[in-house]
């Protein structure tokens, strides 16, 4: 938003903001604040930062946890349904043992090296990416999980089982998968997405659209024009944020998990990519497969073979692998083809023109890291490209048919994702020295993504289902 101090300072007196809300990554992808009164702020700030405990945010060990956060100006933005004005900015987060270091585990850094890598390589110059935000707009949740309790309840006026409510039933329910592109007055949100994209554009989140996705009880997408990766990261933060305060203000609540519903719909985070230098496009040649160049197939290969490595990053939660599964158009086959949405990686067939030419890994999902997330993947296209891996010939395909209806010997040829975050944790264990050139990803970060997915798998792996009592408490 700003490039120098005296910018920032113009617009907070001119525009009377009188509190700056500082935001921090955490290694899972959230945000923590801590706010000032304008008044307060000054050079100072953005040359020595504000110190803060690391070790409460999971960073650092107690005994070595001071660190301070300086705030990016570039990344200011006002948040909505503030109280008070206020001016928002993102925090970069520095080190104080041997003068002031940007610290290499920091996600917002990652991202930065990530793009520096690609810049310094003679690769590219700019990686755009387009994330698909799939998610439920409820109306209501409550979660219960004690000794001799456990009960969810989650509620949408647009749910099937509203169908005979005797309360105020305009006869808006949507049947199971019947949600797609359903136009007003059973698109029930349609107002909502409204106000939020016209917030989303105001502060620098362009919008290619909006709508209503398949999941009957109120499964929603807003498609992001692509951008920068270190800037798309940032914003899919934002986007997240905004989201969740207009919720708050308008009485409704939003998930991002990827399988909320048994039976219905997961909700993905498809994300779109493509290159380019020098603002020539990449990957377009006429002549290629699906007009893809000779350097899109070898990223291609790259993030196919890395697939199930970045999975710790890209569906780090458990309920990431109840969204994987066949049908649902969740892709569960490690492989690419044109317009496919049953494969990981798929070609869209209606971007034909060269700088649009690209192609997208539909496996993530928004419970993760953007920060990390978004460099898993491109380090998995730097790997591919410059070790020239041919997606054929690594026996990815192209596989242009419905893989969901292929016979049983046919599915063993196609390998598979993993199912579980044990799974994907080994994977990682395996397979992430692509991660670690030029010292994008460290060895500590790696470390701790694999401790923390395997204590989550062990910790819902140990609690008893309330399907369970049904299968087996008779027996």
């Amino acid at each position: 938003m700003f490039n120098t101090y005296l910018e920032a300072k113009q617009y907070i007196e001119e525009n009377q903001i009188k509190i700056l809300d500082f935001k921090i990554t955490d290694m899972f992808g959230r945000w923590h604040h801590l706010s000032i009164p304008a008044s307060r702020f000054d050079e100072t700030i953005l040359k020595n930062g504000i110190g803060f405990d690391g070790s409460s945010y999971g960073i650092l060990t107690v005994e070595k946890s001071d660190m301070v956060f300086i705030p990016d100006i570039t990344s200011a933005f006002v948040a909505p349904f503030q109280a008070i004005p206020t001016l928002t900015m993102i925090g970069n987060i520095y080190t104080v043992h041997n003068g002031r270091v940007r610290f290499d585990d920091d996600p917002r850094y990652v991202v930065e090296k990530a793009k520096k890598l690609l810049v310094d390589s003679g690769i590219a110059d700019t990686a755009l990416l387009g994330p698909e935000f799939e998610f439920y707009i409820l109306d209501e949740v409550s979660v219960t999980t004690e000794v001799n309790h456990m009960e969810v309840k989650i509620d949408s006026r647009q749910g099937i089982w509203n169908s005979s409510s005797k309360e105020n039933n305009k006869g808006l329910a949507i049947r199971d998968h019947n949600g797609y592109h359903l136009d007003k007055p059973f698109d029930v949100n349609s107002d909502f997405r409204d106000l939020v994209t016209l917030c989303l554009e105001a502060n620098d989140i362009p919008v290619k659209y909006h709508h209503g996705e398949n999941g009957g009880p109120g499964q929603v997408e807003i498609e992001v024009v692509h951008g920068d990766i270190v800037e798309m990261s940032d914003r899919s933060l934002k986007l997240k944020s905004i989201l969740r305060a207009y919720a708050e203000h308008y009485g409704k609540t939003i998930t991002f998990m990827p399988k909320p519903f048994s039976g219905e719909c997961g909700s993905g985070l498809h994300v779109h990519i493509h290159l380019f230098k020098e603002g020539k496009p990449l990957f377009y040649d006429e002549a290629g497969y699906s007009g893809l160049s000779q350097m899109a197939l070898h990223a291609i290969g790259g993030l196919l073979k890395h697939a199930p490595a970045i999975m710790p990053f890209t569906n780090p939660s458990t309920n990431s692998y109840k969204r994987l599964i066949p049908g649902f158009e969740a892709p569960v086959s490690i492989c690419f083809g044109t317009a496919n949405r049953s494969a990981v990686i798929r070609i869209p067939g209606y971007a034909t023109e060269p700088h649009e030419k690209r192609f997208e890994i539909r496996s993530p999902d928004a419970t993760c890291n953007p920060y990390f997330a978004y460099s898993a993947i491109l380090m998995a296209v730097i790997d591919g490209i410059e070790n020239k891996i041919d997606p054929t010939a690594e026996g990815f395909g192209p596989y242009d048919i419905n893989l969901y209806t292929l016979d049983e010997d046919k599915k063993k040829l196609v390998r598979g994702l993993p199912t579980n975050l044990l799974e994907a944790a080994d994977a990682l264990e395996n397979d992430y020295e692509f991660l670690l050139k030029s010292g994008v990803f460290t060895k500590n970060i790696i470390q701790n993504q694999i401790k923390k997915i395997r204590a989550d798998h062990m910790k819902i792996a140990q609690l008893p289902h309330p399907e369970e009592y049904k299968m087996y408490y008779n027996l």
